[in-house]
């Protein structure tokens, strides 16, 4: 297995390739890295944290999947902070942790997509996770009463990506469909979460035109967050 040293930031979120990610650095470890990889014209990994704090805290548990992160626009800010904008670029397996300090520096393997066993059959997904994609926004957006602007591509593996970054779920579930080998396997669990989730949201926007002054704070999906980790503890290996 070939692997790769790799820089690593972890974050309570999970990035998905072709996803953006804006961040304010002011740690200290956090700046060096950032300088370095300016310096260097290289990318760092972002991880979701499975134990520990995001701050001052070099013992913290990374999971082992991620993405690495490409640096775009850069601004300079007193004290050698920085807030910069990134894009989710390739997934990755972290194969050893080589130091702590100042920051998680790891050997990587990167993952590439698993071929698809019947090329048909992901297409027939894609076209109706689109679908329901589609009708979740339109949900979101009556409910919430903000606009939603989502770009879907038309390849199975970029549209499973976008839609895993775009739902309103426990960060334990994204991670679940990083972890995912397959287009075909994360089109096909996706599918079954909105199937599952469209009548909830449809419930909560009846309940909010009936009953205005019980209208909830939460976003759509909130209500329903332990259901879905039941859900998706069914449909997801915890290996």
């Amino acid at each position: 297995m070939n692997t790769q040293r790799l820089r690593l930031f972890p974050l309570n979120t999970v990035l998905f390739p072709g996803a953006a990610l804006h961040l304010h650095v002011f740690e200290p470890r956090y700046k060096q890295m950032i300088s370095e990889c300016l310096d260097e014209g290289e990318a760092f990994g972002v991880c979701l944290i499975r134990e520990g704090d995001e701050a001052e805290d070099p013992d913290v548990d990374p999971h082992e999947v991620g993405t690495t992160a490409e640096i775009g626009d850069v601004m300079p800010l007193p004290f050698g902070r920085f807030y910069i904008s990134t894009v989710g670029k390739r997934r990755f397996r972290i194969a050893r942790v080589i130091s702590r300090e100042p920051y998680l520096l790891c050997e990587v393997s990167y993952l590439d997509e698993a071929p698809s066993d019947d090329p048909d059959v992901v297409e027939t997904l894609n076209g109706q996770v689109r679908d329901e994609f589609h009708e979740y926004l339109r949900l979101l957006v009556e409910y919430s009463g903000t606009r939603v602007d989502v770009d879907l591509p038309h390849d199975p593996e970029g549209a499973s990506f976008v839609v895993g970054n775009a739902l309103q779920v426990a960060e334990a579930i994204k991670q679940r469909l990083l972890e995912i080998d397959d287009a075909g396997g994360r089109l096909r669990v996706e599918l079954d979460f909105l199937r599952r989730l469209l009548p909830q949201l449809r419930s909560l926007l009846e309940r909010k035109r009936t009953s205005p002054a019980r209208e909830r704070d939460d976003p759509p999906g909130g209500e329903a967050r332990s259901q879905q980790e039941r859900y998706f503890g069914r449909s997801f290996s915890r290996n």
